[in-house]
Parts: C-alpha cells; structure tokens; sequence
C-alpha cells in the first residue's frame, strides 16, 4: 500500500467521517438559528411544486439502496432466497429510476434558482458549492452504474466496495478492495467523502430536523373572540 492509497482510502473517509459528526454537533451547539433550508418558496411556488417532491423522494431511495447494498452482505440476501441475478436487477431498475428522479429535481431546482430573481439573490457561495458536489456525486454514482449496464461490463460493487465501507466502519481499513474497482466507483466514492464533510455546514442539515417534538407537546387551545359588546350609553336602572 502507497502512500497515496493509505491518504486517499484511509485518512480521507476517517476524517471525512470525524467532520460529519463533530461538525453536525458544532453546528447544532453553536448555530441553531442557522439549522434550516431558508426556504425560498414565498419567492415561487411553481417550479418548486414539482422539482422539489421529484428531488427529495428521489434522494430517499437512492439512500435507502446506499444504505441497503453497503450494509448488508451479499451472503445475507442469499440465504434469504434472493438470487444475484434477481438482487442486480431490482437494483439496477430501482436505482437508476430515483437516480434519473433525482437528477430531473435537482435541475429544476437549480434552473429555478438561476431564473427566478429573488431566489437567485438568496443562494450563496455555500449552496453553489453543496449544489456541485451533490450533483456531481449523484452522476459519478449514476454514470457509472448505467454505463456499466449499457456496455455489458457491469462492476459487481458487493463484493469489492460494498465490503471496503464495511471495513471502514468496523475499523478495520482494506483499501486493497475499493483499487481493485473502476476508476468510476473511485471518483464516486472520494466524491461522497468530500460531500459528507462539506455536509455539516451547508443547508443539508435539514436533513436530521424532525418535529419529533410535535408528537408530545400539549394541545394548542384556541379561544374565540367575545363577541358581546356593552351597548353604549347609560343602562336602564330599576
């Protein structure tokens, strides 16, 4: 093992790693006021009503499948019954589906946020930055997959990157796993390492804002109003 390989697959991810969790509790600690998306849809609603759902609900599947292929072995899927052949399929179908959802949200995002005045006044350097390194993650991931596909050289990531994040997190770094990959799963995985440490000091924080208080707090009492005026002038006495 290099030098560089020990920087790019050992030292990146653990760092990147660190900053995500140090920088989320930093931010959460010190910039509460700052923890939100600044909404813009008081500026337009239209181009929002149909990018933002497109762009969301795509990201969460695209998640969920990260989450799923990384984490789970393929042995485990096989003792469950589900075949290799079935488990790339469903996969591939799936996921190029959220990623092109994905895609399609995030460019009616950015083409409203380059169109529409107000909205284009409110984006700061920090969204063009997290704007890039989103999207550009999303298409190494997405190019390379369908490209694969397409050329009939489809890369089996289970079993080479799938298995290198496994050894990440259990402490435990093999970077000889993700140099046996193409150079397109590299620059995919490098880009979500960069991604994940921009990530606390962006607008992606929103991301871990749930309203788990609402599900507890007490009920909001509404009084109406007294409609019942005194007449005006003396009351009638005896």
């Amino acid at each position: 093992m290099t030098a560089l390989d020990a920087l790019l697959w050992i030292a990146v991810p653990y760092v990147s790693i660190a900053v995500f969790v140090v920088g989320h509790y930093w931010r959460y600690r010190y910039d509460k006021f700052g923890w939100t998306t600044r909404s813009s849809q008081l500026y337009e609603n239209r181009l929002l009503r149909l990018g933002s759902p497109l762009f969301h609900f795509g990201i969460l599947l695209v998640a969920l499948g990260h989450v799923g292929g990384l984490l789970i072995p393929k042995s485990w899927t096989e003792a469950l019954g589900v075949s290799e052949t079935a488990y790339h399929a469903a996969a591939v179908t799936l996921g190029a589906a959220a990623g092109f959802c994905t895609l399609a949200g995030a460019a009616i995002l950015i083409y409203r946020r380059r169109t529409v005045g107000p909205v284009f006044s409110a984006t700061t350097r920090n969204d063009k930055i997290m704007y890039v390194l989103l999207v550009g993650t999303i298409v190494l991931g997405l190019g390379t997959t369908v490209l694969g596909n397409l050329t009939g050289h489809s890369h089996d990531y289970r079993e080479t990157v799938a298995p290198y994040f496994r050894s990440i997190f259990s402490f435990q770094p093999d970077s000889a796993l993700i140099k046996a990959v193409p150079w397109g799963f590299q620059l995919h995985v490098l880009a979500a390492w960069v991604l994940f440490a921009f990530w606390p000091f962006s607008r992606l924080v929103h991301v871990f804002s749930m309203p788990l208080g609402y599900l507890t707090r007490p009920y909001i009492v509404y009084r109406s109003r007294d409609t019942h005026r005194p007449r005006r002038g003396w009351e009638r006495v005896g």
